[in-house]
């Protein structure tokens, strides 16, 4: 069985771009504006990177994407 990859995205609120990360996959540090930007960045250079790396592995390359993003709301005073 394949090893699921785990890539974390965080909201960046500075840049207003969502920011990938990963541990299991080396040298992975990516941004793009909307998640969808980025998960389509991400099908290109999660493969061509394990493959820099020498990881082994068949032609398919599962990954899971957590995106993270924090907001804070206001309350109405009654």
């Amino acid at each position: 069985m394949t090893k699921v990859l785990f890539i974390r995205a965080e909201w960046d609120d500075e840049a207003s771009v969502w920011v990938a990360t990963s541990d299991d996959v080396p040298g992975l540090a990516t941004e793009a504006g909307t998640l969808e930007a980025l998960s389509a960045k991400l099908n290109t250079m999660v493969p061509e990177l394990l493959d820099a790396n020498g990881y082994p592995g068949g032609n398919d390359v599962p990954f899971e994407l957590l995106a993270r993003k924090f907001f804070v709301a206001q309350r109405h005073a009654a």
